[in-house]
């Protein structure tokens, strides 16, 4: 994308020096079209310009504001294509290129377009008849920009949007991540470990303790009800 912003910059500072000479370039399309008997019909597509420079052209000052004129409009075909691969894109911006290559093509007629507020090239054209004859070719570069410049815009949105999607899925597969993996018991300080087993023994000696009590107990019970016979003694003297 940079690569793309560099080389709009560049068409933009040619269209700007050219800009500044608007009034030479409409003169040189007066003379050529003179010397080809074609002051009728409007400037209606490149190939037009191209063939008076190339056969109707006799000085040159009108030769070069032509041939840079011409260079312009292949420097931003050559661009179109550059568009076309930096960002595959989507129907928005694909739309956006169909216009532009449409525009710059050599036999398109250009006589009907018109570039609007904020280009006033249109308005500086010096009377009603030269906005009949040139308002199209004047046209042409200011409009072909706005289209790159609205390609570009809408193409960096659709990156960052990417971007945006991509860091988000990122996190919430981190999370689950996280959440699924298995909790890592941790073995407790040996202080509390061997505070834990010195309850535990506690507590086992009282449990046995307390069944020692109880079959005692039990055993006492049963003697005295007379379940249980007195002890066996050998036979013998008795005191």
């Amino acid at each position: 994308m940079n690569e793309v912003k560099e080389a709009l910059r560049n068409v933009e500072q040619s269209y700007k020096l050219f800009l500044q000479q608007q009034f030479t370039f409409i003169r040189a399309l007066e003379h050529t079209r003179e010397h080809a008997h074609d002051t009728i019909t409007p400037v209606a597509s490149i190939n037009q310009v191209q063939l008076y420079m190339d056969h109707h052209c006799e000085n040159s000052t009108d030769r070069r504001i032509l041939n840079m004129f011409l260079n312009i409009c292949n420097d931003l075909s050559k661009l179109c294509n550059k568009l076309e691969t930096a960002h595959p894109g989507d129907s928005i911006s694909n739309d956006i290129l169909v216009k532009c290559k449409l525009l710059l093509s050599h036999s398109n007629d250009l006589s009907a377009i018109r570039a609007n507020y904020p280009h006033d090239v249109v308005n500086h054209l010096s009377c009603h008849e030269a906005k009949n004859h040139y308002g199209g070719v004047v046209s042409l570069i200011p409009v072909v920009l706005d289209y790159i410049k609205e390609w570009v815009a809408h193409t960096e949105r659709l990156l960052r949007c990417m971007l945006h999607n991509v860091s988000g899925k990122s996190a919430i597969s981190e999370k689950k991540a996280t959440q699924d993996a298995p909790a890592v018991s941790q073995a407790p300080p040996s202080g509390c470990l061997e505070a834990q087993t010195s309850v535990s023994n506690k507590k086992s000696a009282q449990v046995q303790g307390s069944k020692l009590v109880r079959k005692k107990n039990l055993n006492d019970t049963e003697y005295h009800s007379g379940k249980l016979k007195s002890p066996w003694k050998p036979p013998g003297r008795h005191a």
